[in-house]
Parts: structure tokens; sequence; C-alpha cells
């Protein structure tokens, strides 16, 4: 565990489990993209299912508690604007279904 640690350039198991936390978040956020490309090639047009919003807020989210954590202002910022945005594109999407 020590050369984790060393590579990741953490020193306490804390900072190993945000870290490693924060890349989980990051393949959440990046896992949409792909999402959406398939969804996309296999529509042979540009579509954006409702898994990209899911996927989109939930590595937004986690990518925000990162942040936090880091106590990165920059990152916070820009992460809680997503999830604002996100979250809207779900309600949004849910509502026009309910009509």
């Amino acid at each position: 565990m020590t050369w984790l640690m060393q590579a990741l350039h953490v020193t306490s198991e804390t900072e190993l489990a945000w870290v490693i936390f924060g890349f989980c978040a990051q393949l959440m956020f990046t896992a949409r993209f792909l999402v959406q490309w398939i969804a996309s090639e296999r529509a042979r047009s540009s579509v954006m299912p409702i898994a990209f919003w899911y996927f989109s807020l939930l590595g937004g989210v986690m990518l925000l508690a990162y942040a936090l954590y880091r106590q990165d202002p920059v990152f916070v910022l820009g992460q809680a604007l997503g999830v604002v945005i996100y979250s809207r594109n779900l309600w949004l999407i849910h509502a026009a279904r309910q009509n």
C-alpha cells in the first residue's frame, strides 16, 4: 500500500481513500460520454439518453464532494454549477414525461 500512496502523492490512508474516490468519480463522469456515444452510434444520429444526465449528476456530485474535501474553490464552483444544470435537465425530462 505504501507504493500506491507514494505514486499518488498522499500521506495518509484518508487521503488515499479520497484520491481513489476521486478517480471513481471521474470514471463515473466519463461514462456519460460513452453512454451518449453508443446511443448515438446505434441511432445513427446524435442522441442524448437519460442515462447521460444520471451519470452526469452522480459523477458531478461525487466530484463536488472530492473538490470540497480538497478545498479547491475553482473545482467546487465548476462542479456545483454542473450539478444544478444536470438536476434541472432531469427535472425537465421527468416533468415532460408526466404530461
